[in-house]
């Protein structure tokens, strides 16, 4: 987030992703299938850009970055 300017929102996100991670900050597989998480999570992008842009569309390509790059 904070590579597009948008790191000052973590604090409030941070929260909504709460469980998706254990302590130890290894993914919970065993609560959440990861391409809900990602899916998610780009939802939560999606209303910050548009706060902040007034153009959702700017992190269209999170999801696909991420399970690409991620989901093995």
């Amino acid at each position: 987030m904070g590579q597009v300017g948008l790191g000052r929102h973590f604090r409030r996100l941070a929260p909504r992703l709460d469980g998706a991670f254990r302590a130890d900050g290894v993914f919970a597989h065993d609560r959440l299938r990861f391409v809900d998480f990602v899916d998610d999570v780009e939802e939560l992008l999606e209303e910050v850009a548009w706060q902040e842009w007034g153009d959702k569309e700017a992190v269209d390509d999170f999801e696909e970055y991420v399970l690409q790059h991620y989901s093995g």
